[in-house]
């Protein structure tokens, strides 16, 4: 799940609660490319609920953006950082490009317009839908990607995404456990030997969007080829209901697997 370190709406410390009401024993935060959410959630939680520190990596595989999501990671590792900087960099320089482009429509945005986003490490576009929204050129968040921000929107300029096997090789050396967030359908078997063989060693099986035929297919195929199992909600704030903190989870036992095989 995210915070407003990346693109969610709640707070670290908002996460921590809403994981308490959820009877949560544990909870990962996977922020978009940065770490920074995972200490301020851990002063908030206590001894009473374990923040897992994990990162979601924008990487790309078979020339698509693939998110690469990293558990149990070292959040000091000098070399993660560097890597997660870059990409973080590139995302500001990305998210002024789209303000630029929003110029040719006719949309200038103002500089206090940016206040409420001042040092938020990852700028995206749902950060830049929300400043349309409030500034009412646009009716809402959706209808701000329906019209600018979508894949291959009219203002949308191209993320710039790790190569898979680097984004591994990062959370790999930072002691972490590499996991496919959210797979397609181009989770094959085929392509899951491929990335395997490159180090992942977990897929994200249970998400809210995914329908329990495929769940089970994803399963057997998980197993078949010795991976292990994540999941989660998914959640960056209170829309959508079906991805509200805790919708999704694992049981205490693929935990403690990913736990070993952090430690391995």
């Amino acid at each position: 799940m995210h915070t407003t370190h990346s693109d969610g709406t709640y707070s670290p410390s908002q996460v921590v609660e809403l994981a308490r009401r959820s009877g949560l024993i544990a909870l990962a935060i996977t922020d978009h490319d940065t770490v920074s959410g995972i200490a301020p959630a851990r002063a908030s939680a206590g001894k009473n609920l374990e923040i897992v520190s994990a990162v979601e990596i924008s990487a790309e595989f078979l020339g698509r953006e693939f998110h690469l999501l990293g558990y149990f990671i070292r959040i000091d590792d000098a070399e993660l950082l560097a890597g997660l900087k870059h990409i973080c960099e590139e995302r500001t320089s990305r998210f002024w490009d789209m303000v630029q482009r929003l110029r040719s429509f006719g949309i200038t945005i103002e500089e206090d317009e940016l206040r409420e986003h001042r040092g938020v490490e990852v700028l995206g576009r749902r950060h830049l839908a929300e400043i349309l929204v409030k500034s009412r050129r646009a009716g809402s968040v959706r209808e701000a990607f329906a019209r600018y921000l979508s894949d291959g929107g009219r203002v949308v300029v191209p993320k710039v995404r790790l190569p898979v096997a680097e984004a591994i090789r990062l959370v790999r050396g930072a002691g972490g456990v590499a996991s496919w967030a959210h797979p397609s359908y181009d989770c094959t078997e085929e392509n899951l030997a491929t990335l395997r063989d490159l180090g992942l060693e977990a897929v994200e099986v249970s998400h809210p969007g995914r329908r329990p035929g495929r769940e089970r297919q994803l399963r057997a195929m998980v197993a078949s080829l010795g991976l292990s199992v994540t999941g989660g909600s998914d959640c960056h704030g209170p829309e959508p209901a079906r991805r509200a903190l805790g919708a999704r989870s694992v049981s205490r036992a693929e935990l403690e697997l990913l736990r070993q095989q952090a430690s391995a």
